[in-house]
């Protein structure tokens, strides 16, 4: 069987769950932050031997992971595999979306921004149905502050504008200045700056009063928007974190981009460093309990629906 085939038939055995749709607290969920990988296919540089994230999670783990919360579609994101792997990473992705068969219908790939091949590499996702953005994750030891600002840095990203794709944030939060100047260097991308911008358990007040003023800084950027997901593994113990830990967080966020602005990330299976997935959202929809219904459905789903029309 030719690798896309069996990939498809693997998409083909997993079903959507059902859902208690009449449940008040239930409601329907996008996931813009999902996070697969079968090891079998492709090889993941910076997984730990021995770590929990050492092994495959599949559509199948997923839709398990996910089950009764009424999640009804998904963001694919990259997964940072070797460079050599990401053609691959792509028709896998891809392949899924096109069977219809996951909550999986859209995706960001990964991208090395400035090498020389970038362009007909990122070029082949032009008008692409599933394809909504590209992101190279800036986090890693491995990559120097002021990355972003290099100028073929930057032209990468100002090329994916013109083709009308994103460029999604995984950033250092001391870093969050240098991104903003990226940001300006870029009008006509739409970015999408994930988890928050990474706040951290440990800092101390000072430290949250500069990411706070960072953010909304970065929230006077209007093509930009900001997933609520993954800071949670910053840090938070698993077993011994609460909704209220997290608040924080969760609320500066809101606060800086407001409720149009905000889309809800899973990051599983990353998320199972602090907890399970049903931990993280059930946490989040408890935050937000207490906010309008409207807001509520905008920060779960219907942000979400509009950035990656879907």
């Amino acid at each position: 069987m030719h690798r896309r085939e069996f990939l498809a038939a693997g998409a083909a055995a997993v079903t959507l769950p059902t859902f208690a749709k009449d449940s008040p607290k239930m409601l329907p969920v996008i996931d813009t932050h999902q996070h697969l990988w079968d090891l079998t296919q492709v090889k993941l540089g910076w997984l730990k031997k021995g770590s929990p994230l050492d092994a495959s999670y599949t559509p199948k783990e997923y839709a398990a992971a996910t089950d009764g919360l009424n999640v009804v579609k998904a963001v694919y994101m990259e997964v940072d595999v070797v460079p050599e792997d990401k053609q691959k990473e792509a028709d896998y992705v891809i392949a899924l979306c096109e069977s219809g068969k996951t909550p999986t219908c859209a995706a960001v790939l990964g991208g090395v921004v400035a090498s020389d091949g970038f362009a007909k590499y990122a070029g082949q996702f032009k008008g692409s149905k599933y394809v909504k953005g590209i992101r190279q994750v800036l986090q890693a030891d491995s990559t120097p502050p002021g990355t972003c600002l290099k100028p073929e840095f930057v032209k990468g990203v100002r090329l994916l504008g013109d083709l009308g794709l994103s460029f999604d944030l995984c950033i250092r939060p001391k870093e969050l200045p240098d991104f903003i100047k990226l940001v300006d260097e870029c009008p006509d991308t739409r970015f999408i700056l994930d988890h928050c911008g990474n706040p951290q358990a440990k800092w101390t007040a000072d430290e949250w009063d500069g990411w706070r003023k960072n953010m909304a800084e970065m929230a006077k950027r209007k093509h930009v928007v900001c997933k609520v997901s993954g800071f949670v593994v910053n840090g938070w113990e698993k077993g011994k974190w609460k909704p209220d830990d997290l608040a924080p967080a969760v609320n500066g966020t809101i606060d800086a981009f407001g409720w149009d602005r905000v889309m809800f990330g899973g990051d599983w299976p990353v998320v199972l460093n602090a907890g399970s997935y049903k931990d993280w959202l059930t946490a989040l929809r408890a935050i937000i309990a207490d906010r309008p219904e409207a807001d509520q459905k905008k920060l779960l789903h219907d942000n979400a629906a509009k950035v990656y029309g879907i």
